[in-house]
């Protein structure tokens, strides 16, 4: 079974609220028969279309694979969150690979976060982005050490935009009786995911790179001209990019057994009107300290876009709107009733240490995955850094690459059973309050 075909008709984008709000772009030419580029790109989300624009503007001949259609998978699917730092906290990050480099990978991560802001400004991407994220939490001991780690984000590192939040502070944000406090940060941001891709799509097409839909790669042969062979052709290449994040299957086996694909759902309600000041005063978004987050909008017509529950597998759930029901109503239990409008699923990629996974595969194919959640900076930045290292300029994406990447226990046939039976346990964890 594949992911890619599990829970989506061929082709088309889900049935979300992004789907429905976004301008839709014309769909790019399908692929049958041979064609040759200096880089071949597999996946067209965020990761593939940011190294096809860098690329393409570096003079590079350029060919983006997407087995649907652009922004298809979890990058039109997501929260919409352009998160502060990486996915680990500066304190793992330290007590991993030492002071000095966890400061190299908070520069890295502002540099994600402007990068993503420059992209929008330089191709007038339309895509509702907003400054301001909340992170908050439900207990005493959550609450302190958001707060505590919102000072040391001020103190040690220069991040002025952070500032911790009592309980006060955070009723007067978001009116939720379940949130106690924790820090507010004014230098992230968010938007709307499927837009923003598809703004890159264009900016990519529009910079020279050849974007080709409905191109469902099904093996990769190496050599020194690599052969990436689809349903209905192949394309010689003198480098490949792979850039499918969850949806990568077994395409690369070192890959596959480092990022294991988890499945999200989010749903979107009616418009709120005046009572939308019931669930956030300001145009911030929201995620809390739940092991199984929660993560919260409100978007431009007024409507809460609210993600919740996980599964692992490659079905979804029959009854997205229950799943997510029922955590948003543990949060803003005056919603209990409220209609909704538009539920989906994504898949995304995590990692052991929820750090992405870079690396070179194989000595002209580079591979960018498992951002665990904070793809919307990571994904973009990781495509400029594999054009970069393509480019000759690898500083950047060595960096990256040099995080320790851990294979999944039973990286085979039992990953996917250890990983639910891990993932239950914390999420009972989370219900038992522990």
């Amino acid at each position: 079974m594949n992911l890619l075909f599990s829970n989506d008709k061929r082709g088309e984008y889900p049935e979300s609220w992004y789907a429905a709000d976004a301008t839709p772009l014309a769909p790019f030419d399908s692929f049958r028969g041979e064609t040759s580029a200096d880089v071949c790109i597999v996946g067209g989300g965020y990761t593939g279309l940011s190294a096809a624009l860098h690329l393409a503007e570096l003079g590079y001949d350029v060919v983006v694979l997407e087995a649907h259609r652009v922004g298809f998978g979890a990058s039109g699917r997501n929260g919409g969150q352009l998160g502060s730092g990486q996915r680990m906290d500066q304190d793992g990050l330290e007590d991993l690979m030492g002071q000095d480099t966890a400061h190299k990978f908070w520069t890295l991560a502002e540099d994600a976060k402007k990068l993503v802001k420059d992209l929008i400004a330089k191709h007038n991407i339309d895509c509702h982005l907003k400054p301001g994220v909340a992170d908050l939490g439900f207990g005493k001991r959550d609450v302190s050490e958001l707060q505590d780690y919102a000072k040391k984000l001020q103190d040690d590192y220069d991040y002025a935009d952070v500032s911790p939040l009592n309980k006060e502070e955070s009723q007067a944000l978001c009116p939720s009786p379940a949130y106690g406090g924790g820090k507010m940060d004014w230098g992230a941001a968010h938007l709307q995911p499927l837009s923003f891709a598809l703004g890159l799509a264009k900016a990519a097409s529009n910079a020279g790179a050849r974007i080709l839909e409905n191109a469902h790669v099904h093996h990769i042969k190496d050599g020194a001209k690599v052969t990436v062979q689809t349903d209905q052709g192949r394309v010689k290449a003198d480098h490949v990019i792979l850039a499918g994040n969850g949806y990568l299957g077994n395409l690369n086996r070192k890959v596959a057994a480092r990022v294991m694909p988890i499945n999200n759902f989010i749903v979107a309600t009616e418009p709120l009107g005046d009572d939308a000041a019931k669930v956030l005063t300001k145009d911030i978004a929201v995620a809390d300290t739940k092991f199984v987050v929660n993560y919260f909008r409100l978007s431009h017509d007024s409507r809460l876009l609210f993600g919740g529950g996980e599964s692992y597998g490659y079905r979804f759930p029959n009854d997205i709107t229950a799943k997510v029901r029922k955590p948003m109503c543990e949060i803003f239990p005056h919603l209990r009733d409220v209609k909704i409008d538009y539920a989906w699923g994504g898949t995304l990629g995590i990692t052991m240490k929820r750090m992405p996974y870079l690396a070179r595969v194989a000595p002209n194919i580079l591979s960018a995955s498992g951002y665990s959640g904070h793809g919307v900076g990571n994904a973009v930045q990781a495509g400029k850094l594999m054009a970069q290292a393509i480019h000759g300029q690898d500083s950047g994406f060595n960096t990256m690459a040099s995080i320790p990447t851990p294979s999944f226990p039973g990286a085979g046939a039992l990953r996917t059973p250890l990983l639910t039976l891990a993932m239950s346990w914390y999420a009972l964890r989370d219900r038992i309050g522990v």
